[in-house]
């Protein structure tokens, strides 16, 4: 029997998002071997500018949708993975009280099915055995990340069923369905501390003591990634997002020595499996051969 290779999607949503997220764990497996595919759920048309020192504004929401896509395409490289874009609209974040109605045909207003169907497609189509994306939080309010948790989700359960969404390609069933953890409150307050600790100013000070910060419900870690050998290429997909990312901001505020002796892994949450596995796992694939879906 012949062993394929491994393969793992990242399910995001928007461009950017797999950069701050899991993004050492998608360049170290990519680096070993394993096919990693990165797929966005939304153009990200309605980000803000957040750079400072990006120079111009963008209200036109074509001309931000094709700044972030030659964004996407330079972190992609720099993290060594393929990339596939679902085609929905960034929802935007609604801000107020009350809060706005999200803007209508956005990817939070899209019917489940129907937003699920493009992805369901890919997962047949790429047949991943490990599948990443959010928990049902989506990491935070973001209507998009909620909505791409739903469809992830979706996906995970519908694509190996021949009875569902017929028209999207031969049954594949994922193995595996993990939530990423990068933002932790465990893991920010403690690179918090180790800032303090070490007479430097923390980026996170305002995130540890408010009361929202405090209310975040831990959920529970069953994996841990090292890569910390792999900081720099994500240092460099969040750099290509310039729209984004201020090269002198939050993300790089952390030497860089210090965060590799402080948190050198990206951790998740195993959600589901269909193979049996222990935890705490150190491994997106264990309990996975490789031989899965392969006939003798």
């Amino acid at each position: 029997m012949t062993t394929t290779p491994l393969r793992l999607m990242a399910v995001h949503a928007h461009p950017d998002d797999e950069s701050s997220k899991g993004a050492a764990t998608t360049a170290r497996y990519s680096a070993e071997g394993v096919e990693v595919l990165v797929v966005s759920c939304t153009g990200g048309e309605r980000g803000s500018i957040l750079n400072p020192s990006y120079g111009r504004d963008i209200t036109d929401l074509d001309e931000m949708r094709q700044v972030r896509t030659v964004e996407m395409a330079e972190a992609a490289q720099a993290l060594g993975v393929q990339h596939r874009w679902l085609g929905f609209v960034d929802s935007g974040l609604p801000e107020g009280d009350p809060l706005p109605p999200l803007p209508p045909g956005c990817f939070a207003l899209v019917p489940l099915e129907e937003a699920a169907a493009p992805l369901v497609e890919l997962v047949r189509d790429f047949r991943p055995h490990v599948i990443t994306t959010y928990d049902p939080t989506g990491g935070y309010p973001h209507p998009d990340h909620i909505m791409t948790h739903r469809v992830a989700k979706e996906a995970f359960h519908a694509a190996g069923d021949s009875d569902r969404y017929r028209d999207r390609g031969q049954p594949w069933e994922p193995l595996k369905l993990y939530y990423n953890h990068d933002f932790s409150m465990n893991r920010i307050r403690s690179m918090h501390q180790a800032m303090l600790d070490a007479g430097l100013e923390s980026p996170f000070g305002d995130w540890v003591e408010s009361r929202a910060a405090r209310e975040i419900p831990e959920r529970e870690v069953t994996t841990r990634i090292a890569c910390s050998d792999y900081f720099d290429a994500r240092d460099g997909a969040l750099r290509a997002h310039a729209t984004q990312i201020d090269p002198d901001g939050f993300f790089f505020a952390i030497p860089r020595d210090l965060e590799i002796e402080m948190w050198p892994v990206e951790e998740y949450e195993l959600a589901e499996s269909r193979v049996a596995t222990t935890t705490p796992e150190d491994d997106l694939f264990a309990g996975i051969t490789g031989n899965e879906g392969l006939s003798a």
